[in-house]
């Protein structure tokens, strides 16, 4: 069973909804992308999403476009955030990670 599908049927058995941010690695910078993961699991993240930066974010609304601006400008790779991913995974083994990016840069 996956992470995803452990914490899903988890909330199922106690009739509660996920609660599914969203923050794009790197923004504000890439030393407060991990610390910014942890806070959201303390507060009550049940599963998170991570964005991958990309130049031309045009299926996204203005939030996010800004945010992988300013990532971007942090130059945030992706190598970047798998060793982000990694060190996170370092002190959380269970909050389950989801990388949303676009089929261009990948």
């Amino acid at each position: 069973m996956t992470r995803i599908s452990r914490k899903l049927s988890e909330l199922k058995k106690q009739k509660k909804t996920a609660l599914i941010p969203f923050i794009t690695a790197g923004d504000p910078d890439r030393n407060q992308t991990v610390p910014l993961l942890h806070t959201l699991v303390e507060n009550g993240a049940d599963i998170i999403e991570i964005g991958v930066p990309f130049s031309d974010p045009m299926a996204d609304g203005p939030i996010i476009q800004r945010a992988s601006e300013r990532a971007l400008k942090n130059n945030t790779s992706i190598n970047d955030i798998f060793g982000m991913v990694k060190e996170f995974r370092d002190k959380n083994q269970e909050t389950p990670l989801v990388l949303m990016g676009y089929f261009n840069p990948i």
